[in-house]
């Protein structure tokens, strides 16, 4: 059963086509990467599925729910986790939970049940008590994960969950990932990272609002005849331009990592 489908999806803003005829299959249970440079239109697309923008032309749907029409109804069966989650800093672990449990609507006889269980799911429970302002950078994705999961969707979209965390508590990031999907979740992510992209089990590459490549991992890197060179740097757009000035190299900017 696919989870997602896409029928010629696009959207503009004014002159510029973000998503450009989009066909997507996603099926039921799996981890579907969607990876490309800084404007490709990976955001979009995630804003799209998740019903917070309207398409241009085109269909899709999620779930069983169509994204134009029944969009209200998508909210009960799926989560959105964006590049910059809305933690409220000055509320603890625990309240934040709790404050998008009162959001999402979970009844009072789910709630302590889901609490625990994310809490244990995440390890935060040793740190329900602490700001969230206070929490590392990782600490802060898991939160943020677990109050999307609060409601325990079916489909969850992250969009560059793991950009600019660090590699243990990325690591950490893709273990919760995987018990996920052996719960039986659908998830859709974003990535600039070729690493993180080689543990999905579809990618498909777009630029330019087109996708150039759909397969598993290893297919799409048969695709690659040319040695890939992946660069980690502080000033990664200032590096980006020089190295695009020389004809002799294909390059593209994947958050602070150069291809």
């Amino acid at each position: 059963m696919d989870m997602i489908r896409t029928k010629k999806l696009a959207r503009k803003f004014d002159a510029v086509t973000a998503v450009n005829g989009l066909d997507l299959q996603i099926p039921e249970g799996e981890i579907f990467g969607l990876v490309g440079p800084d404007g490709a239109g990976k955001t979009t697309t995630m804003r799209l599925l998740a019903g917070i923008l309207a398409p241009t032309s085109g269909e899709a749907w999620v779930g069983d729910y169509n994204i134009s029409s029944e969009a209200e109804k998508l909210k009960a069966i799926i989560a959105y986790m964006p590049q910059k989650f809305g933690l409220y800093e000055e509320l603890t672990v625990r309240e934040n939970l709790e404050f998008y449990a009162d959001i999402y609507g979970v009844k009072t006889g789910e709630r302590a049940a889901n609490l625990k269980k994310l809490l244990a799911f995440t390890k935060l429970e040793e740190f329900q008590q602490r700001l969230a302002g206070n929490l590392s950078g990782g600490m802060k994705q898991k939160l943020a994960l677990s109050c999307s999961l609060i409601h325990r969707p079916v489909i969850l979209f992250l969009d560059e969950p793991t950009t600019g965390v660090d590699p243990v508590s990325r690591r950490d990031f893709w273990k919760i990932l995987s018990g996920l999907i052996k719960e039986g979740m659908t998830i859709l992510m974003s990535t600039p990272y070729l690493d993180e992209a080689e543990r999905c089990n579809h990618v498909a590459l777009i630029n330019k609002g087109r996708i150039i490549g759909l397969d598993t991992p290893q297919n799409i890197k048969k695709l690659i005849n040319r040695e890939v060179i992946e660069i980690v740097l502080p000033e990664s757009r200032k590096a980006y331009k020089i190295i695009k000035s020389e004809p002799e190299f294909e390059v593209q900017l994947f958050g602070d990592r150069i291809d």
